[in-house]
């Protein structure tokens, strides 16, 4: 039996992460791709400009529909065009966005990015929030 820390541990060494700083300066570029799994009543208290919130229970199953995909793409199509791209996850600590980037790199993401210390980082570094 694991402990849900030592699936997270497991993830972390078969994913990247980045910090916040790094995340911030990501998105300078108004094509990167911010995904929150963080559940909607924790987005709907605060989140970053931009970020589509996909559930870490969905985010398999809903991932396809980012925005930034055309709306007129197929399912393997959408996929195909979002793995092309860098997608940075961010979740409250770390620990559901290194299981969501991991899950995604097992689909074909090989730019799956979680951000360390997730929103806390975030909020920690006085960056700014939408609520």
């Amino acid at each position: 039996m694991k402990s849900s820390q030592q699936l997270v541990n497991e993830a972390k060494a078969r994913i990247k992460e980045v910090s916040v700083q790094q995340l911030r300066s990501a998105l300078q570029d108004h094509h990167t791709v911010l995904i929150d799994v963080r559940e909607p009543d924790e987005y709907a208290q605060g989140s970053i400009d931009r970020s589509v919130n996909y559930p870490r229970g969905v985010l398999e199953m809903r991932i396809h529909q980012h925005p930034s995909v055309g709306a007129h793409c197929d399912t393997m199509a959408a996929l195909e065009q979002l793995a092309a791209k860098p997608v940075y996850l961010i979740c409250r600590s770390g620990a559901r966005s290194a299981l969501a980037a991991d899950s995604l790199r097992q689909m074909g993401f090989s730019q799956a990015i979680s951000v360390a210390g997730g929103f806390q980082a975030w909020l920690d570094a006085n960056f700014p929030i939408q609520s």
